[in-house]
C-alpha cells in the first residue's frame, strides 16, 4: 500500500510522564551511557593496543564492542532528550533509526554465532586454530554478519513505511520499534506481523542452533580434556560468551517472536531498553571480568599509568 499518510512527525512517548521519575532516570541513563562508552571503546582500544590480544576471538569482540557502542549512541542520547521535553521525531528520522537499530541487533545475532563457531574451532582444535580461522575465513564472517543485518533491516523498514500512519502520531516506546510503529498504523498490519515474526524467528532459530551445536562439541573436547587449569579457562571464556547470548537472545525472542498484543507494548519498552541499552553496558563487564587475557591487558595499561605517574612525581 501506498504510503498517503497525513503523519509526518512523531512523539516518542517514553515509558513515563511522572516529572520526578524522568529526573532520576536522565542521571541514571546518563550514567549508563557513560559507562557503556567508556567500557566498550575501552575493549576496543585494548584489542587495538595489546599483542596478546590480536587473535580473531577478540577481533569478533572489538567488533561486537563497536556495535553496542553505536547501538547505545543510536538510542540513549534521543531518550535522554525526551526526559527533558517531548522528542519529536519526522518519518525520515524514524525510519533511520529502525533501520540502524534493526541492522544492528540483527547483525550481533549473527556475530554471536559467529564467536561461537569460533571458540569451537579454538578448542576442538587447538593447534590448527590459526589456519582454520585465517584472516580469510573469520573477516567475511564479520562481513555476511553485517550483510544480514543490513538486509533484514531493509525488509522491515520499506514493509513498515509503506502502511499509512494517519491517525495517532505518539509511539509508545523510546525509539521508533517495529511492534511500537505497527500498533498505531491505520493499515492493515497482518502481513507485517507474520513478516516480523518469521524473519525474526528464522534468524532466531539459525543462529541459536549455530550456537547450541558449537557449545555441544566445546562440551565434548572439555570432556576430553585431562588439565583442570584447561578445564577452568576453557568454562570461563565460554561461559562469558555464553551469558551474553542468553540474555541477547532472550530478550529478542520475548519482544518479536511471539503473536502481536498491543497489551505488551508496555513490557516491550522495558525489554527493548534491556537488550539495546543494559546489555551494551554489560557486555564489556562479563567478558572482561570472565577473561584473565582482558584483564592481563588492563592490568598492563594501568600499571604503565602508575609507573608514568611516579616518574613524574619523582621529578
Amino acid at each position: 500500500m501506498k504510503n498517503d499518510s497525513e503523519v509526518t512527525l512523531f512523539i516518542l512517548k517514553g515509558f513515563t510522564d511522572n516529572a520526578q521519575l524522568k529526573v532520576i532516570c536522565f542521571f541514571l541513563f546518563l550514567l549508563i551511557y557513560l559507562f557503556t562508552l567508556a567500557g566498550n571503546v575501552g575493549l576496543i582500544l585494548l584489542v587495538i593496543g595489546d599483542s596478546r590480544l590480536h587473535n580473531p576471538m577478540y577481533y569478533f569482540l572489538s567488533v561486537l564492542s563497536s556495535i553496542d557502542a553505536f547501538y547505545s549512541s543510536l538510542i540513549t542520547p534521543n531518550m535522554l532528550a525526551d526526559f527533558m521535553s517531548k522528542k519529536v521525531i519526522p518519518l525520515s528520522g524514524c525510519a533511520a533509526q529502525m533501520f540502524l537499530a534493526v541492522t544492528c541487533g540483527t547483525t550481533e545475532c549473527f556475530l554471536l554465532a559467529a564467536m561461537a563457531y569460533d571458540r569451537y574451532v579454538a578448542i576442538y582444535n587447538p593447534l590448527l586454530y590459526t589456519v582454520s580461522m585465517s584472516p580469510g575465513v573469520f573477516v567475511p564472517l564479520i562481513l555476511a554478519s553485517f550483510i544480514a543485518g543490513f538486509i533484514h533491516a531493509t525488509i522491515h523498514t520499506a514493509a513498515t513505511f509503506s502502511l499509512s500512519f494517519c491517525g495517532s502520531n505518539e509511539i509508545r516506546h523510546v525509539f521508533c520499534d517495529i511492534p511500537a510503529l505497527l500498533a498505531i498504523s491505520c493499515s492493515d498490519t497482518h502481513i507485517n506481523q507474520l513478516l516480523l515474526f518469521y524473519c525474526a524467528g528464522s534468524i532466531e532459530l539459525v543462529t541459536i542452533l549455530i550456537v547450541l551445536v558449537s557449545y555441544g562439541f566445546i562440551l565434548a573436547a572439555i570432556l576430553k580434556m585431562r588439565s583442570a587449569e584447561g578445564k577452568r579457562k576453557v568454562f570461563s571464556t565460554c561461559g562469558s560468551h555464553l551469558t551474553v547470548v542468553s540474555v541477547f537472545h532472550g530478550t529478542a525472542v520475548f519482544t518479536y517472536v511471539r503473536p502481536n498484543s498491543n497489551n505488551a507494548l508496555e513490557q516491550d519498552v522495558v525489554v527493548s531498553m534491556f537488550y539495546t541499552i543494559v546489555i551494551s553496558m554489560i557486555n564489556p563487564v562479563i567478558y572482561s571480568l570472565r577473561n584473565r587475557d582482558v584483564k592481563a591487558a588492563v592490568h598492563k595499561v594501568f600499571g604503565r599509568t602508575r609507573l608514568l605517574g611516579k616518574v613524574r612525581f619523582s621529578h
